[in-house]
């Protein structure tokens, strides 16, 4: 080939016949392959099937990748991988390090307005261009911490490489890099100073692209010479297609399809793969793979690739993968591809990649190149080339992604736990056991609502005192009448120190009321009575829509009561399993939305409790028999027997045992008796579950026929969420989700997923819940639903 030393001579002359190439895989862009170096793990979108889904090569042995839906695009970091779902509206990640037959989703990213339209993945950070605006969204690794480009610039692509991405402006064509290795993305970023370029792909420490008028140009560390294009190449070559890894860059003849590779030192050799022809390479970062054109086969090689075996460029048994995303549409501006409506199951077609027309010569001069190292300077004015391209196929076009996904925690195992009742449960421990997690709100659930800690904290007043004002005293012997005298016929319930009877005050007001067990000052007397000790200064003085209101309270000799206002409609507990309404298929709850309401009512009072109230408190016994309804079906959280106040607070009424109920209690407050907020987040992940499927927190399966040993609903629900399959749990009384429902039900599941993880840490703030449940309850109002005449929110099932 000649080599032209002035770059503005070669790029007049070579654009006589020029054409801009337009599919690039690095070492985590987007595509329908991807690969997780760390782990040599390889997946596909598979074609010719229905759900365009996801199968992956480990360690010899193909794994189905959960859920099993449609997705349009991949790409794989050091040991993960992500994918975006069909539609755009959420991206998943899969941590590859497991060693299990299959990999635990989470979900990462979920809009129903803001889908994203292009992904890229490094080694440990994910990036998205988001659809309408084309800001970049980046989360780092699958634990969603923010690695964001500064301002609101638009973007035109993107692509990640090792700590770093970059992406180009809309505006101006010019390249902005980012990320954790700043040293590295801003030498990269220094280094295309005075291009504009049309594409871009990156490696581990290298970024190569073409600029408008079609030279390649390849900026970085060149430690290995992955700057340095090999210039023996026939005269007549161009690449259709460039992937990247951590030292080296390969490229594909357009006139063959073969492969050609520099840098690495030389062990990236196509010579095990000679005579074979390429739709579109991905580079990993110490191995390639690409989708071979006659039967759609993967083939992998290079050193990092399986270094045990000697057998290189062999075929990988997965199944025939997409060449590129099925769109909807027939229109395609370059053609679609062969036996594109058989790959994409009838359901859209793969487009062509196009090619641009050549460039006139002498329009435009290119502006003069930056001044650089020596060292860099020399790979680059090497790697400015020009190539003609007929057509490459791999590019995506509008990526989108998918569910909700994430790590789920189990519940106790498969502990044998007798309880049909849901007794209040304590276990002894230490003192210190209160402490509190400090830990920034979580990014892995991404509908999340911003707000001041330090402003809602002031709207929320100061503590009140025991005997507040608005808490009224009432005499022993009213609230005896008002209840009958206790009378077995109005006793509707019990708390945390007592039973619960329905009352009427001389006043006409129904309420309920609550009488403490008397007797001898026993050690469980003395419980009780710290227990509505408790109770009584909590509820004084905190007061919101979703909490049970105290109405009064009572404090004679050896008598301890209180006086809430009335709920109607009872608890949730007893209309999902009480045996009037157990086998009750029009009751008002079994409806999709009103159950998400309900839930979004109590994530509320509880968000109140952890975030409002000064100090915060800490519920210690959040279960579905104390989330009660109101007339108007309206869910308040209640019973503060064992409720603790937060860490910011100098005192609280924190008992020397963990406490909560079995099924509900945190297992880590439990086991390791470590007691947060986010104990209260996993009780209410297990009342999301009821919801979800109507089962007890512990119960006995119906294939048992009650024979059986007791399992938790932990254990039942989150493999089947897990497996895609959440329609087999779901409760046969409220019927199948219509399709605006689904979404929101799914919403749910998920949420509840992260809720019940095992530890703490890894579980989202109530913040987090409200924020899933609110955008869960606005897809339910599309749904076809009516008012009932007594003016409560229901829907028509479908």
């Amino acid at each position: 080939m000649m080599i032209i030393k002035n770059p503005h001579i070669s790029a007049i002359f070579f654009s006589l016949f020029l054409y801009l190439p337009t599919t690039l895989h690095g070492l985590g862009s987007g595509s329908t392959l991807s690969i997780s170096s760390e782990t040599n793990t390889v997946c596909g979108i598979v074609s010719g099937e229905v759900n365009r889904r996801i199968e992956c090569f480990k360690d010899g042995q193909l794994i189905f990748i959960q859920p099993n839906i449609s997705y349009d695009a991949i790409a794989g970091g050091g040991n993960f991988f992500c994918g975006l779902r069909s539609g755009g509206r959420s991206l998943l990640c899969w941590d590859t390090t497991t060693n299990s037959s299959t990999f635990t989703p989470k979900r990462i990213y979920y809009s129903n307005s803001s889908s994203l339209t292009d992904i890229s993945v490094g080694d440990n950070q994910v990036c998205g261009v988001i659809n309408g605006t084309n800001e970049v969204q980046c989360w780092r690794g699958v634990m969603g911490s923010d690695q964001n480009p500064s301002g609101f610039d638009a973007f035109g692509s993107i692509s990640s490489g090792s700590g770093f991405s970059c992406g180009i402006l809309m505006n101006n064509s010019r390249v902005r890099c980012w990320g954790s290795n700043e040293t590295l993305a801003s030498e990269i970023q220094n280094q295309f100073v005075g291009f504009s370029m049309v594409n871009l792909t990156a490696g581990g420490q290298h970024v190569c692209g073409f600029n408008s008028s079609g030279f390649l140009v390849c900026v970085g560390r060149n430690l290995s010479g992955q700057l340095d294009f090999p210039f023996h190449l026939n005269e007549s070559s161009g690449f259709t297609n460039l992937a990247l890894g951590s030292d080296y860059s390969c490229a594909i003849r357009k006139l063959n399809g073969s492969v050609v590779c520099w840098g690495g030192n030389g062990s990236y050799s196509s010579n095990s793969i000679q005579g074979v022809d390429f739709e579109f390479l991905v580079g990993g970062l110490n191995f390639i793979c690409g989708l071979v054109t006659r039967n759609s086969s993967i083939m992998c090689w290079g050193p990092g690739w399986l270094s045990n075996n000697a057998s290189l460029g062999i075929e990988l048994p997965l199944p025939k993968i997409l060449p590129g995303p099925c769109v909807q549409s027939d229109n395609c501006q370059c053609g679609v591809y062969p036996e594109s409506a058989s790959l994409c199951y009838g359901s859209g077609n793969i487009c062509n990649s196009c090619s641009a027309p050549p460039l006139v010569p002498s329009i435009e001069v290119p502006l003069p190149p930056p001044v650089l190292p020596p060292s860099t300077s020399r790979g680059l004015r090497r790697g400015l080339l020009v190539f003609a391209i007929v057509g490459s196929v791999g590019g995506l076009a509008g990526i989108c992604a998918i569910v909700y996904c994430l790590y789920a925690g189990v519940c106790f195992g498969r502990k044998k736990i007798h309880n049909s009742v849901q007794p209040t449960i304590t276990r002894g421990g230490s003192s210190n056991a209160h402490t509190s997690s400090n830990s920034p709100p979580s990014r892995s659930l991404t509908l999340r609502r911003q707000g001041s800690l330090a402003f809602r904290r002031q709207r929320s007043g100061t503590s009140g005192a025991k005997h507040a004002d608005r808490a009224e005293e009432f005499a022993f012997q009213v609230l005896a009448n008002a209840t009958d005298n206790f009378s077995l016929d109005n006793k509707i319930g019990a708390g945390s120190f007592g039973v619960v009877y329905r009352g009427k005050l001389v006043d006409g007001r129904e309420v309920a009321i609550k009488r403490g067990e008397t007797g001898p000052k026993t050690k469980k007397h003395q419980e009780k009575e710290c227990a509505f000790e408790s109770e009584l200064a909590f509820l004084s003085r905190v007061h919101h829509k979703h909490l049970v209101r105290l109405v009064g309270y009572c404090e004679e000799r050896d008598e301890r009561l209180l006086v809430y206002e009335f709920m109607k409609n009872g608890a949730l507990y007893d209309h999902l399993h009480g045996k009037k309404n157990v086998e009750k298929r029009n009751s008002v709850i079994n409806a999709w939305k009103i159950r998400i309401k309900i839930a979004l009512d109590a994530a509320r009072g509880i968000e109140y409790l952890h975030n409002y109230a000064v100090p915060s408190i800490i519920h210690r016994d959040i279960k579905s028999s104390n989330i009660l309804l109101d007339a108007d079906w309206i869910a308040r959280v209640s019973d503060f027997g064992l409720s603790l106040l937060g860490p910011e607070s100098n005192q609280d009424f924190r008992p020397t045992k963990a406490a909560g109920t079995v099924g509900y209690i945190d297992p880590e407050y439990y086991g390791l008796n470590v007691l947060t907020a986010k104990s209260d987040v996993y009780g209410l992940g297990v009342v999301l579950l009821e919801l979800l499927t109507g089962k007890k927190a512990i119960f006995k399966n119906d294939s048992s026929n009650n024979d059986g040993d007791p399992i938790s609903l932990v254990d039942f629900a989150v493999p089947a969420i897990l497996a895609g399959e959440l329609v087999k749990v779901l409760d046969q009384r409220v019927g199948l989700p219509d399709v605006n429902e689904s979404d929101a039900v799914e919403l749910v599941a998920y949420t509840a997923l992260h809720c019940v993880n095992l530890e703490g840490k890894d579980r989202p703030t109530m913040t987090d819940i409200v924020s899933n449940l609110e955008r869960a309850l606005t897809q339910c109002d599309d749904s076809h639903g009516t008012m009932s005449s007594a003016g409560i929110l229901s829907i028509a099932s479908d």
